[in-house]
């Protein structure tokens, strides 16, 4: 379990950046489900989720990062969260799968060909000995804006993209797991995006 603690190149949770952060939002919190909570929400809502702010610089990757820019999209926000739980001492590790968005844009679509998300990234963290499944990529307003249920998070049940938005129409379905990772492999995920979005 000490691997799923310890920092990375994009897991940077000993920055001063990512520390401060964490022991900002977890003030207070007496337990690591109420510590992983609170950095949940915060990531979900306080990072802003942009698809187009894709980067190919590894630097824009790392959680400190991440902080400096308040945007970006799953894989950069479950990075912040997973490094965000390090610092707080909550064992913690990336999980990838490739998703299907009923949902997505025509202008998305166009640039895509497909409505497939390869390697979607969320955050698991170790609580109360199980691993519990936390996905903070998209933020409350634009949940709203776009009639989308929001994922909610209790640190014990699951946090998962939602098969349905609120109007019942079909969301997110999950294809393809990719597994787990102790950190980001860029490399792997930018090479296969360049394979399967070659108009993008």
């Amino acid at each position: 379990m000490d691997a799923y603690l310890q920092p990375t190149y994009f897991l940077d949770s000993n920055a001063d950046a990512v520390k401060g952060l964490a022991g900002t939002i977890t003030a207070g919190k007496a337990t690591d489900v109420d510590k992983a909570v609170a950095l949940f929400y915060w990531v979900r809502d306080e990072i802003r989720y942009d698809v187009y702010s894709l980067s190919e610089d590894p630097a824009d990757y790392r959680a400190s990062a991440v902080i400096e820019k308040r945007v970006g999209w799953c894989v950069p926000k479950a990075v912040l969260l997973a490094a965000l739980a390090r610092a707080t001492g909550v064992p913690s590790r990336l999980h990838f799968a490739d998703i299907r968005n009923h949902q997505i844009s025509e202008k998305l679509r166009e640039v895509m060909q497909t409505d497939l998300f390869f390697y979607h990234g969320f955050t698991e963290m170790h609580l109360q000995g199980a691993w519990v499944k936390a996905t903070p990529a998209f933020n409350a307003e634009l949940c709203h804006k776009m009639a989308h249920k929001t994922v909610e998070f209790d640190g014990i049940s699951h946090g998962m993209l939602p098969e349905t938005t609120l109007n019942n129409e079909k969301h997110v379905e999950y294809v393809k797991d990719r597994g787990i990772a102790l950190d980001l492999p860029l490399e792997e995920i930018m090479g296969y995006f360049k394979k399967a979005y070659p108009t993008a």
